[in-house]
């Protein structure tokens, strides 16, 4: 039996991107999360500000960023191809005290896969709240970011709900 190869390797064991030219057009889409465990205090602080730090809206900013991101994906990872996205969403939940789940949901048609455009968007809206609460403490943790589902390749996928807890 033959080992798997890693896509992004060639027949040299070279780095290269993966040539796509061939490949369907489908609609691809991928959603992603990242969490945040707060600090007590943090998490009260934001809850009773509005969502506010002195730097603005705490979740209006990192949304704007994770789509930011999820756009300029092939300008932060090597092999990622550019991409003209049709849609992304990034949303905000506190799941529980002190608890906050960012997921982003990107969709596109073209020829390769959105995973790595969900999770940017996902670990950049949740590097943002970061950085906008840090000034109230620097116990901020940021976890599980991963992947959810994708869909419209080769392969789809859908993480089990079981294994989503916080």
């Amino acid at each position: 039996m033959p080992r798997p190869r890693l896509s992004h390797l060639d027949a040299r064991d070279r780095p290269t991107m993966v040539d796509v030219g061939a490949k369907q057009v489908t609609q691809r889409v991928a959603e992603a999360e990242a969490r945040l465990r707060l600090p007590p205090a943090v998490a009260r602080a934001l809850r009773d500000s509005g969502h506010r730090t002195s730097k603005g809206p705490v979740f209006d900013t990192a949304i704007l960023a994770g789509v930011m991101a999820a756009k300029r994906t092939h300008e932060l990872i090597p092999f990622c191809h550019p991409l003209a996205l049709e849609s992304c969403q990034v949303e905000i939940t506190q799941r529980s005290a002190g608890v906050l789940e960012v997921r982003c949901r990107v969709a596109v048609h073209h020829r390769t896969g959105v995973e790595m455009e969900a999770l940017t968007g996902a670990a950049v809206a949740a590097l943002t709240i970061y950085d906008m609460c840090k000034a109230l403490s620097h116990d901020i943790e940021i976890t599980a970011v991963r992947l959810l589902a994708k869909s419209g390749g080769r392969r789809a996928f859908a993480r089990r709900r079981a294994a989503r807890g916080a």
